[in-house]
């Protein structure tokens, strides 16, 4: 998997970005043609190599003639609209570039996105930025893009309003669930536009280079040269070395309750993961002086804290929640769907390179089966992670290829464990189909060797070895007696009509 880093250090903004892109290896020339399909006249972009702190950088200029125009959002919609030479995956994030620009605009000012009217981010240089950066992601080709921790910097800066304090109020609005990074730079180190185009491509922050093979690194320079420090944009472009999972951040919120009852925290609890914790739990403490309490945890995506914090201090007394980014491994997921001869039942498949796949059933789907047929709810689950097992099982039959040394052709139902090369008998009762044609009742022994490519692309890879450990360990429970009081579903509860090998 593809994957991008971008280390601001030093902050970002939309020229550092656009000149981090090229450094990189994106195409100038289609940028610049992109650019030159706005229609603006006189606009052209200039790429230059300077010095940074000791660090060579590219540099980007966007020369115009002078305007003192105020765009609307519209205004600015309708020149990336009539642009002929942006693809569609490029326009529509510019786009949502500005449409975040002017959402923050809107709410600091006590407007509508229609009304308000944009300043320095609706010059024509800004323009060019968030059009080039736009053009520049899309032709990046990864698959996913990390960013740090933003620096906003320090002191105050003049905007078309007046002299604002640091972060000015529309970059704060966009960095809004964004983890921030303090660095002492009396300076604006984060512009709207680098934080607009922050909260429209990144996937995920990280305080850490993340697990990752380098192949590329792009610097893009600021137009200050600072005493202590390089003022550029870092971006490392590499091969994730995880191609499934991996790692990501999380932001867990955490609170001491002394004061709150069992029925006040579980409820919480249930209205924090319906607004989108990632996961929410409690762990019995003992407070000052030795009274019983309750640590509530919830771990959740960095965008959601802010929302989530607002639950925590409506629901509860606490005085005070601590908050902490962190960084987690994880199974790549996805949702799947198993027959059984009970119904169709929805679970989680998850897994990792080189591990086995895990299934999960959904608790949801098992209790209306359960209810249904009057079946224990444990052998609901059990049926559908043998329904798992068998399919499973089924796809590697029909990716094998037997060779046979006698030339005949032969029937026979065979259940065993295949490891490769082995003899039996052909009179022997097995558990599954292997079709083969023939009618000799004689006892004989041949070499059956079985090319097994196990290999596959699917996330659920799996091996026949691994099939048949965990269904003798599955079948040890299944195959226990059913105590039953009704005799109206008598026929649906015994084990051969449930998800298990026919």
């Amino acid at each position: 998997m593809r994957i991008a880093y971008l280390d601001c250090a030093s902050g970002i903004s939309g020229d550092m970005t656009v000149a981090a892109l090229i450094d990189a290896g994106v195409d100038a020339d289609a940028i610049r043609a992109g650019i030159e399909s706005l229609g603006l006249p006189g606009v052209s972009l200039h790429i230059e190599e300077v010095m940074r702190g000791g660090f060579r950088a590219k540099h980007i200029r966007v020369e115009h003639p002078e305007q003192h125009a105020h765009r609307h959002l519209a205004d600015i919609q309708k020149i990336i609209n009539r642009s002929e030479g942006l693809t569609d995956d490029q326009r529509d994030l510019a786009l949502r570039i500005f449409a975040a620009v002017a959402e923050a605009e809107a709410k600091v000012h006590g407007s509508t996105i229609d009304k308000v009217h944009f300043h320095e981010v609706g010059a024509v240089d800004s323009i060019v930025d968030i059009t080039a950066a736009a053009i520049g992601f899309t032709l990046l080709g990864v698959d996913e893009i990390v960013c740090s921790p933003i620096p906003t910097g320090r002191g105050q800066v003049h905007i078309a309003h007046g002299v604002c304090s640091i972060p000015t109020p529309g970059t704060a609005e966009l960095l809004k669930g964004v983890p921030l990074a303090d660095v002492p730079v009396e300076a604006e180190l984060t512009t709207p536009t680098g934080a607009a185009i922050i909260k429209m491509v990144v996937d995920r922050f990280a305080d850490s280079l993340p697990e990752m093979t380098i192949d590329t690194i792009g610097y893009g320079a600021g137009t200050k040269d600072f005493d202590d420090r390089a003022n550029v944009l870092r971006l490392i472009i590499g091969e994730s070395r995880a191609t499934a999972g991996g790692t990501d951040s999380v932001m867990l919120l955490e609170t001491n309750l002394d004061n709150s009852t069992g029925e006040v925290i579980g409820y919480t609890k249930r209205q924090l993961l319906a607004a989108g914790a990632l996961d929410v739990y409690s762990t019995a403490i003992q407070m000052k002086k030795d009274r019983p309490g309750m640590i509530l945890s919830v771990i959740c995506q960095p965008d959601d804290a802010a929302k989530l914090e607002g639950i925590l201090f409506n629901e509860t007394n606490t005085l005070g929640i601590r908050r902490q980014l962190i960084q987690r491994s994880v199974r790549q997921r996805m949702t799947y769907t198993v027959e059984t001869d009970f119904g169709p039942v929805k679970g989680k498949l998850a897994w990792r390179p080189d591990e086995p796949v895990i299934f999960t059933p959904e608790y949801e789907d098992c209790v209306e089966i359960a209810k249904a047929h009057e079946l224990p709810l444990r052998d609901v689950f059990l049926a559908a992670q043998v329904a798992f097992l068998m399919e499973e099982h089924d796809e590697d039959d029909g990716e094998e290829e037997h060779d046979h040394d006698d030339g005949h052709d032969h029937d026979h139902d065979c259940g065993h464990d295949h490891d490769g090369g082995h003899d039996h008998d052909h009179d022997c009762a097995h558990d599954h189909d292997h079709s083969h044609d023939h009618d000799h009742p004689h006892d004989h022994d041949h070499d059956h060797r079985h090319d097994h490519d196990h290999g596959r692309t699917s996330c659920r890879a799996g091996s026949t070895s691994l099939f048949d450990d965990r269904l003798m360990s599955l079948r040890g429970r299944w195959n226990r007696p059913y105590e039953t009081t009704s005799g109206a579903n008598q026929e649906n509860r015994t084990p051969g009509n449930a998800a298990s090998p026919q």
